[in-house]
């Protein structure tokens, strides 16, 4: 699935619209957010987790979702299940990704 990109009056509406979503919150100037943006990419084509909409938003121009998810870096992600915020936090590998999603999938 393809990664949406979105900004704080979008997200509103698409976690209300979506039952399960992933939202990374990026800075262009953090290495790390670099160095995950393939790892991102890959994890949102795979299968098991076609029914997640994966999100990317620039932390700097998206003030209003930053403050909601008390965001405190970047790379910062949050995850969403219908509607309400499941989880959040800075997660700097492709397995703590996983980790939030494998939280957000199970019910």
């Amino acid at each position: 699935m393809p990664i949406t990109e979105s900004n704080d009056d979008e997200l509103r509406k698409l976690i209300f619209e979506k039952e399960k979503v992933i939202v990374k919150f990026t800075d262009e100037d953090c290495p790390i957010c670099k160095i995950l943006s393939p790892s991102f990419r890959k994890i949102a084509t795979e299968p098991v987790y076609q029914q997640v909409t994966f999100v990317r938003m620039s932390a700097r121009e998206n003030p209003i979702s930053s403050k909601e998810v008390k965001m405190t870096g970047t790379p910062f992600f949050a995850t969403y299940r219908k509607g309400t915020l499941l989880d959040c936090g800075i997660v700097s590998t492709e397995q703590g990704i996983k980790e939030m999603l494998a939280k957000l999938l199970s019910d």
